[in-house]
């Protein structure tokens, strides 16, 4: 099973660059949005699509699981801390590398992603009781 979740988190994860990419992409250069704000959106329309597209698709909640949302955000938060504080150590890490920052933001994007996968398995998505507690 957790192979099958693990396949299709990565596939939700490329799935969800590209919305963020392609909606960024599409308001600048319809220019409805200026760089920042454009980027900003498409961040969220990427944020939004990963937690429906992981909610149904990878851990199968078809129902509302009451709380899912707030334990998204907490940790998409949490995530993005993560993925600034181990970029910022990669880069340090490999400052003499010729390629510094592809490697940093790499290494920082391979963290947060495995984060990501285990916190949605463990945390967001986890099966809960029948009691009715979250």
């Amino acid at each position: 099973m957790i192979k099958r979740e693990l396949g299709i988190f990565l596939i939700v994860g490329s799935l969800t660059v590209l919305v963020d990419f392609g909606a960024y992409r599409s308001l600048v250069w319809l220019g409805l949005a200026g760089v920042n704000m454009a980027k900003a959106i498409g961040f969220l329309a990427g944020t939004i699509f990963a937690y429906y597209a992981n909610r149904f698709w990878t851990f199968g909640h078809k129902p509302h699981a009451p709380g899912s949302m707030w334990r998204f955000a907490v940790l998409y938060g949490t995530t993005l801390g993560a993925n600034v504080l181990v970029n910022s150590l990669a880069l340090e890490l490999f400052a003499k590398a010729t390629a510094a920052i592809q490697l940093a933001f790499l290494f920082a994007t391979g963290v947060s992603a495995a984060l990501n996968f285990l916190g949605m398995k463990l945390f967001v998505f986890k099966r809960r009781a029948a009691s009715g507690f979250i």
